[in-house]
């Protein structure tokens, strides 16, 4: 089977959890420190080998491929005042792979938004990274998508990101049944797959994450997959499909996961990204360190 180049990243929600900022401002578009959240997720799957992303995108969206492209005016004007570096930096969003947008034209669910990417992708394997994931991997390790392609170039087999959780958060999350592998501890073998399990039912502390790395012939069991959980195509509904006719895996990644679409987690990630940063990272903690001490003395 052939590599996996191209990566597709559904972009079309509303953002309702970040309202009112979300009501002109995609939620992608919201920032962590400095950068769009979207560019992190665009840069894991640049990072991993991706040549092609592909945007499924709503009419409000439009300032999210404005970003990866050129800013012309604003680049000159940069370089004008000796600030050339900054221009580079700009530049360098847009050249670093191709960007594609396609529409989704009705919130049918997530299985749905990957559909509307078919006509670009055609009869290839591919990755699919949501953005609300920011994942963080160790220094010494592959971007996580990374993880899932190499998994899957191993075995063919479609691959889901699998995270350990407490049992009694995993209703919470889609969950994975099954077992490791002995002979990798990153592979999991999963038998079935349960949207959300009420609590009381829980039989895995294995989360699915936003990261999957998918072949071709899921294109046909979406085409198939009828009306899921709130009247949406669900991918999990035709991912247990996939199980059943091919065989499906969980890669249990190696990083830190963030969930950039709540509001703590967003906060999480701006302080993890800004203690990441030389430049930042004592001003922060000494900040936080006070505000500690301040509502400690309250």
């Amino acid at each position: 089977m052939s590599k996996v180049k191209t990566a597709v990243i559904p972009v079309a929600g509303l953002g309702t959890r970040f309202l009112p900022a979300t009501k002109s401002i995609p939620k992608e578009m919201l920032p962590i420190v400095d950068k769009p959240t979207i560019q992190y997720i665009v840069e894991e799957a640049w990072s991993a080998g991706i040549e092609t992303v592909v945007f499924v995108n709503g009419h409000h969206k439009s300032s999210i491929e404005d970003h990866f492209d050129y800013a012309y005016e604003l680049e000159d004007t940069l370089s004008k005042r000796g600030k050339e570096a900054v221009a580079d930096g700009s530049r360098a969003i847009a050249d670093r792979g191709a960007v594609v947008s396609v529409r989704q034209k009705a919130p049918l669910g997530l299985g749905h938004a990957v559909l509307a990417a078919r006509p670009v992708i055609g009869d290839a394997p591919f990755a699919v990274l949501l953005g609300d994931d920011i994942i963080r991997p160790p220094s010494d390790s592959e971007p996580a998508i990374g993880q899932l392609m190499e998994a899957f170039d191993r075995t063919g087999k479609g691959q889901i990101a699998l995270m350990q959780v407490p049992l009694s958060e995993i209703h919470k999350y889609g969950a994975a049944e099954g077992e490791k592998d002995p002979e990798n501890a990153q592979s999991f073998h999963i038998t079935a797959l349960v949207e959300k399990p009420p609590p009381g039912t829980e039989k895995t502390d294995q989360a699915v994450v936003g990261r999957y790395v998918l072949p071709p012939s899921i294109w046909s069991i979406l085409v198939e997959t009828g009306e899921g959980a709130g009247g949406e195509i669900q991918l999990t509904d035709a991912l247990d499909t996939l199980r059943e006719q091919e065989g499906l895996m969980g890669c249990c990644f190696r990083g830190q996961r963030v969930d950039a679409g709540d509001k703590v987690g967003y906060l999480h990630a701006n302080l993890l990204e800004a203690l990441s940063r030389d430049d930042l990272k004592e001003p922060v903690m000494n900040l936080l360190k006070s505000m500690v001490a301040e509502t400690n003395g309250q």
